[in-house]
C-alpha cells in the first residue's frame, strides 16, 4: 500500500475549502493507494476549522498562529505529515483550486512515467474559459500549456504539486524562511540543483481563477506610505527581504541586488511602469 499526504493551509475561505476537500475526497483513488489530509487552519474566524471537522472528520487539522500565511502554513502541514507517518508522496493543494475527478490518478500516472523521481506540477485552467491556463508549471517566461506530453518546467506554482518521497528525502520541505509567496518557485529550483526535474501534467487537472489585479504597491493612486506598507506585507508578493534571499540563492547576487533596487524604485515612482 502506498501512502499520499495531501497538504493544505487555509484562512477564512470556508466555502472554497469545503469544496476543495469535497473534490479531493471524491477523486478516483487508484487501487493500492491511501490518502491522508493535513490541513493547517491559520486562525480562521469564519468557522472554517469547525466546518471541516464536521464535514470531513478524517482530516488532520493543525491550528496555526494566524501569522503563517501560505508557505509557512504548508511547511507546518508538511511537518505534521512527516511526524505522523512515512509517506510515498506529498500532494500540495490550494483551497481555491478545484481538481477534477481523475486528478490524483493522472498525477500518479505522470509520476510513474518519470520513475517516481520528479516533481509533477498540475496545469490549471479557468472555470469560465477551459482553454485559458491560469496557474501551474512555467518556463522561464510563461505558463506551460498542456499538450498531452510531459513538459519540463523551470518554475512551479504550488496550487497542485505531487512530490515523491525521493525528492523529499533529498530536498526536504518548503523553506519556512518565506512567509507567503516565492517558496514554491524556490522549492522547484532547489530540487533542480539536487538533480530532480519538474514536469507539467499532460492535461489540465483542475480550475483556479487568476488574481487579475496587481499588488497595491504597484499603483500610483495608492499613497506612498500605503505603498511601502503593502510592499513589506507578507502578502505583497515581492517583499524585498525575501525576494532578495530567493534571487540571491537561485540566480546570484547581481540579479538580486538589481531587483531589490528596482522594486523600491517602482514603489517610489510607480507611474514609470505600465
Amino acid at each position: 500500500m502506498k501512502l499520499i499526504a495531501a497538504l493544505l493551509t487555509v484562512y477564512n475561505r470556508k466555502d472554497k475549502t469545503l469544496k476543495c476537500l469535497e473534490q479531493l475526497f471524491n477523486n478516483n483513488m487508484p487501487q493500492g493507494y491511501l490518502l491522508d489530509v493535513y490541513l493547517v487552519d491559520d486562525g480562521s474566524t469564519d468557522g472554517t476549522a469547525e466546518a471541516v471537522k464536521n464535514n470531513f472528520p478524517q482530516v488532520n487539522i493543525i491550528t496555526g498562529s494566524g501569522n503563517l500565511f501560505w508557505n509557512r502554513g504548508m511547511h507546518r502541514a508538511w511537518e505534521g505529515a512527516v511526524a505522523a507517518k512515512t509517506y510515498d508522496f506529498y500532494l500540495w493543494l490550494n483551497d481555491d483550486t478545484f481538481i477534477f475527478n481523475d486528478t490524483v490518478e493522472h498525477l500518479l500516472k505522470c509520476s510513474e512515467e518519470l520513475n517516481y523521481k520528479s516533481i509533477v506540477c498540475g496545469a490549471l485552467c479557468s472555470e469560465n474559459d477551459p482553454s485559458k491556463v491560469t496557474y501551474g508549471p512555467r518556463t522561464k517566461n510563461t505558463l506551460i500549456v498542456p499538450n498531452g506530453t510531459l513538459q519540463e518546467a523551470f518554475l512551479i506554482n504550488g496550487n497542485v504539486v505531487l512530490v515523491p518521497k525521493v525528492v523529499y528525502d533529498n530536498v526536504g520541505m518548503l523553506d519556512p524562511i518565506f512567509p507567503h509567496a516565492i517558496g514554491d518557485f524556490d522549492y522547484g529550483l532547489r530540487a533542480k540543483r539536487k538533480g530532480f526535474k519538474s514536469y507539467s501534467t499532460k492535461k489540465f487537472i483542475g480550475t483556479c481563477e487568476n488574481n487579475v489585479s496587481l499588488p497595491k504597491w504597484c499603483y500610483a493612486k495608492t499613497p506612498i506610505r500605503e505603498r511601502f506598507k503593502a510592499l513589506y506585507s507578507p502578502l505583497g508578493n515581492a517583499h524585498p527581504r525575501y525576494f532578495f534571499i530567493y534571487e540571491n540563492r537561485n540566480f546570484g547576487f547581481l540579479q538580486a541586488f538589481k531587483h531589490y533596487i528596482s522594486i523600491h524604485l517602482r514603489v517610489i515612482l510607480p507611474q514609470l511602469w505600465k
